[in-house]
């Protein structure tokens, strides 16, 4: 004979919404349907998130149904399993007892199972004279098999947006690819525009995604991509069906093509009007002679004084701010990350920096300020090249530009020039160390 069934819990835990719909679930649930348990679990587990479950909950939800004989659960029928704290710790592998008391409450308000409480709180059986059970307190799992195709669905869901994340985060890694491919193309190709800003706008896009990304964060970072990705591929097909089709390395459209069959090599383009520094340059003796010590800041910058506009606050300070600002004119002259490479390999990081700032001092006067670096970067490398008498030059040049205002000088304004010029020739001198 069997007593009443209880549907509150036992002791000071209370009652709740949560726990009342559970049970109206467990009763609706249709009597002729058998689930397997381990597949309702397998859905449970993949829409634990949307259920509301943690993992030690689960751990405690696989221990439960171990304690029922069969796979198969059906509606309809009694479903309570009733082991004690210490055989259901057992296989929960060892789980702390207030680690279980606790997720226990977890899996009854997630509604997946409810508490068949006795009037003293443990868990027992009774059993007729034929063996049959009359009256069991435990956990009842009927919820599993009432709420089955819900999790079913849920999992399908989660599923899905699974697979929808993976599939965003596949289109971001191929966007992320040729959008910086074809930036580094356009600079290679020497590609009109501004490709500095085109870098920057792309580092942007993707500094705003974090580490772990939703699929919505995902998704507007590809659009904004695309974008990106759709103006750049503009302007490359543009270049590309303006070019010479008949040349076999990308021009400038403003630039007049050579008729000469054997066109000049990528290298012999390079300042048009510096006679002073291409002579020092195409002699070894004169190198060779040249001073051995480095050059001073002061006398770089005084020489290059254009790059000062892309130095922070418009000041040179050391040569950490020399080399910052160098790195930024470097895709303004459209230099290709390859040639720029090769010129700190040959010439070093700071020489190769005077280099670049020089080059770009002169940048009206350069058709091709990639193919001038590499010319300088093979000269280097056959010891017919050095900074010196590149800035030299340029200094030279700056003191002939002042040459006319010093009819209008006083006495102070002669004596400056005078001193300028004696140190430009004191830097000359070979040094005697």
């Amino acid at each position: 004979m069997q007593t009443h069934i209880s549907t509150t819990p036992f002791g000071r835990r209370s009652m709740t919404l949560g726990q009342i719909s559970s049970q109206m679930a467990a009763r609706e649930s249709k009597p002729n349907v058998v689930i397997n348990k381990w597949q309702v679990f397998h859905d449970i587990r993949e829409a634990r998130e949307l259920v509301g479950a943690t993992d030690r909950a689960l751990a405690i939800l696989n221990a439960l149904l171990t304690f029922h004989p069969e796979n198969g659960l059906a509606g309809g029928t009694e479903l309570v399993v009733w082991p004690s704290n210490v055989n259901l710790m057992a296989r929960a592998n060892g789980m702390p007892a207030t680690t279980l008391r606790r997720h226990l409450a977890v899996l009854v308000d997630c509604g997946l199972v409810i508490r068949r409480d006795s009037p003293n709180g443990k868990r027992f059986a009774r059993k007729g004279r034929g063996g049959e059970i009359e009256q069991a307190y435990g956990f009842d799992l009927s919820p599993i098999v009432a709420r089955a195709d819900e999790f079913a669905e849920l999992a399908e869901q989660v599923r899905n947006e699974k697979k929808a994340l993976r599939v965003s985060k596949e289109r971001l890694t191929l966007l992320r690819r040729d959008v910086a491919k074809m930036i580094e193309a356009g600079i290679e190709e020497r590609v009109p525009g501004d490709w500095a800003r085109v870098h920057q706008v792309y580092q942007a896009i993707v500094g705003r995604l974090p580490r772990t990304a939703s699929r919505q964060i995902v998704d507007d970072t590809c659009v904004d991509l695309h974008a990106l990705y759709t103006e750049i591929r503009e302007v490359l097909e543009t270049f590309a069906k303006t070019r010479n089709p008949d040349a076999n390395e990308s021009h400038f459209g403003r630039h007049i093509q050579n008729s000469n069959p054997e066109p000049k090599p990528e290298s012999e383009n390079g300042f048009r009007n510096i006679n002073e520094a291409d002579d020092d340059v195409e002699h070894c003796d004169k190198v060779r002679s040249l001073p051995k010590r480095d050059l001073p800041l002061g006398i770089v910058v005084d020489a290059c004084p254009s790059l000062r506009e892309l130095a922070r606050d418009g000041e040179i300070r050391s040569w950490r701010d020399f080399l910052a600002a160098a790195d930024l004119a470097r895709p303004m002259l459209g230099i290709s990350p390859s040639a720029w490479r090769e010129a700190r390999e040959a010439l070093g990081e700071q020489h190769a920096a005077i280099t670049l700032a020089a080059i770009y001092q002169r940048h009206e006067q350069i058709s091709n300020a990639g193919g001038y670096l590499r010319s300088l970067t093979e000269r280097a490398r056959d010891g017919k090249f050095s900074t010196w008498p590149m800035v030299m030059a340029l200094l030279r040049a700056k003191l002939d530009a002042e040459k006319p205002a010093e009819a209008g000088l006083g006495l102070v304004g002669k004596a400056e020039t005078a001193v300028s010029g004696a140190l430009l020739r004191t830097l000359q001198k070979p040094s005697s160390r």
